[in-house]
């Protein structure tokens, strides 16, 4: 039986107060959706309200986009409408939008925590904070206890980017008892604890599609 995986994009499109558009980083959908393709895994895409996600103008020019992109971008389904049983894999593609809508997005929590308790879980960069808010079936946050990256201060700051964010993801994950390493800020980075996969920066999304591909096979 083939296998599925849900992709899950951020609905939001302002950067804080600065009048700056962000989004989804592009290459941190299109990079794995092509590897997951390419091992002959079923692909959906979703996105906190459904419909065209807002792609960050500054990541347009990062990676070659596949003929069917646009097609898939406007047809996601919003997370409210999807059934985590029909899944296997969940894949939270980042961006910095993602700090604003995932984590307090329930059916984005309900979703990753029911496919945590039997499937796999992944997260690239800001994607992690759609691990924020799910927990598992005793009600512990998920990532507790867990090693994980994502994101890192230093890069918000290399970035110019931590004034404008509603907080830091980095300081977010061991709030909840998640155990973060970081690797130098821009180079690949991917952290594996059981079927949690994470990567640090869009250098790492080759690494975490990889990563997702190997644990489908092992499960």
């Amino acid at each position: 039986m083939t296998q599925s995986i849900l992709m899950v994009l951020t609905s939001h499109g302002a950067f804080g107060t600065t009048g700056r558009p962000t989004g989804f980083w592009l290459e941190e959908l299109t990079v794995p959706l092509r590897a997951f393709r390419d091992a002959g895994l079923a692909v959906k895409l979703a996105s906190v309200r459904g419909g065209r996600p807002p792609i960050d103008p500054a990541s347009t020019t990062a990676t070659a986009t596949d003929a069917d992109l646009d097609a898939l971008l406007t047809g996601t389904a919003p997370l409210a409408s999807v059934d985590p049983a029909d899944y296997d894999a969940v894949f939270l593609a980042g961006g910095h939008g993602t700090m604003w809508d995932f984590p307090d997005d329930e059916p984005l929590a309900r979703l990753v925590g029911a496919i945590g308790r039997a499937g796999v879980v992944a997260a690239v960069c800001h994607g992690a904070a759609g691990l924020l808010g799910a927990t598992t079936s005793t009600g512990d946050p998920l990532v507790a206890g867990r090693t994980v990256t994502g994101f890192s201060d230093a890069e918000e700051a290399l970035a110019g980017a931590t004034a404008a964010l509603p907080f830091s993801l980095e300081q977010r994950l061991k709030a909840l008892g998640a155990v973060v390493e970081v690797g130098e800020p821009f180079t690949p980075t991917v952290r594996r604890d059981g079927r949690l996969l994470t990567g640090q920066n869009p250098a790492s999304s080759a690494g975490v599609a990889a990563a997702v591909i190997d644990a489908l096979v092992l499960a």
